[in-house]
């Protein structure tokens, strides 16, 4: 379906710093999200499929902030937080349809 760690490490080669490196890693993983269309969950594999898929992102994100420590920038903590919120919001959005029986036992 998707190749999330093709893109990531092919372009973090090219980033001139680590904070570079790590943004452009987050901009992978947001690339990745991007593609997880909410609305084709009918399923409760579809479900658990996106939900696998979120929760990956996440700890890729705090694996990301947890190896840049030291060289953490406000551009990487932003796009890192931007990431993290954007997560819990699609989860949150998942879990709608889990309560309004929108999915296909």
């Amino acid at each position: 379906m998707f190749s999330a760690f093709s893109s990531i490490d092919y372009h973090s080669i090219r980033a001139r710093t680590p904070a570079e490196t790590a943004v452009k890693r987050l901009t992978g993983i947001g690339e990745v999200l991007s593609g997880l269309d909410i609305s084709a969950i009918h399923t409760q594999d579809d479900m658990a499929h996106a939900l696998w898929t979120l929760d990956t992102a996440d700890k890729c994100i705090r694996m990301i902030l947890a190896e840049f420590r030291t060289e953490r920038t406000t551009d990487v903590a932003r796009k890192a937080r931007s990431l993290i919120d954007l997560i819990e919001l699609a989860r949150d959005e998942i879990s709608g349809y889990r309560d309004g029986s929108r999915i296909l036992s």
